[in-house]
């Protein structure tokens, strides 16, 4: 007797249920980016290149004039405003970065020492302050910094700040408050890649007297380049769209390219300009995650680190 005609159907049906299976898991989640993600995007697209009629709503016929806009170009010819807005969110955003990298390297390798019964505890003490509203964490740095604090009173005596002006709203502040809210997104990553550490191999580097700064360059910095990277990117794009921090803690002098797109949506009353600064900020993070990727590649010996 032919099994010839039944074992396709058997196998045909079990593809069928792997795929039902599959949609069925994934549907969901595809569903809820295509709306919230992919549809509000194509729309701000949309009004990217209209023009902008009464009451700052987009109408036709379709324009650069946003993007030019954008640029500097207006009525009166380029202004630099705009372009040190952008200017201004970049190096906020790579100091912040930075100083979190930094802060962030000494934390998570310090919880990884640690007995293992500790290290959850520690873990839930570097995480626990970010499940606060990001806007009532910002107003206590606001009352912190503010004059006549002892933080503000500190930098008086040393002469950093002027008397009775404090430390907020300032530069200096929306630094502090970018650090400080995007410091768990660091350190988790780097606390992954630490428990990984084959410290078999930091031993060498110390018995061929490497110096701590080789020997954590050489053995433990390639180890810890996958959680790095992905912490950077945790960091690095959401910090560069901040709207809340340079709002409060800036006071209208540190504003940064997030302050620019939402005042066009509501103060400023531009909202083909305010959707050609949203989609530059799109256009800015994924060429920050081609650029990690490719960074990923060169620094790990050829092979690419997952994002």
């Amino acid at each position: 007797m032919s099994y010839s005609g039944v074992m396709p159907t058997a196998r045909s049906r079990a593809m069928v249920r792997e795929t039902r299976h599959l949609l069925f898991t994934v549907s969901p989640g595809a569903l809820w980016i295509f709306i919230f993600l992919v549809l509000p995007s194509a729309y701000l697209m949309g009004v990217a290149f209209m023009t902008n009629g009464p009451y700052g709503l987009p109408q036709m016929p379709l324009s650069l004039a946003s993007f030019e806009r954008l640029a500097g170009f207006g009525f009166l010819g380029w202004s630099p405003g705009n372009f040190y807005t952008l200017l201004r969110s970049l190096w906020q955003t790579l100091v912040s970065t930075g100083l979190v990298v930094v802060v962030a390297y000494p934390i998570a390798y310090y919880i990884t020492t640690c007995r293992e019964k500790w290290r959850p505890i520690l873990l839930l003490a570097v995480v626990v302050p970010s499940w606060t509203n990001q806007v009532i964490r910002t107003f206590g740095w606001m009352n912190l910094l503010a004059p006549g604090t002892p933080l503000s009173g500190l930098a008086e005596s040393l002469g950093l700040v002027a008397p009775n002006m404090g430390l907020y709203p300032s530069n200096f502040a929306v630094t502090l408050g970018l650090v400080y809210n995007f410091l768990p997104f660091m350190v988790l990553p780097l606390y992954g890649a630490f428990e990984k550490l084959d410290t078999a191999q930091v031993e060498a580097a110390q018995d061929l007297y490497a110096s701590p700064v080789r020997a954590f360059w050489h053995a433990v910095f390639p180890q810890t380049l996958p959680g790095l990277l992905a912490g950077i990117v945790l960091v690095a794009i959401p910090a560069f769209g901040m709207y809340v921090i340079p709002e409060l803690l800036g006071g209208g002098k540190g504003m940064m390219l997030g302050n620019l797109v939402a005042n066009q949506f509501s103060g400023g009353a531009n909202w083909p300009l305010g959707a050609a600064g949203a989609i530059l900020m799109l256009l800015a993070t994924f060429l920050g995650l081609y650029v990690m990727r490719r960074l990923g590649k060169r620094l790990g010996g050829g092979e690419e680190v997952v994002i």
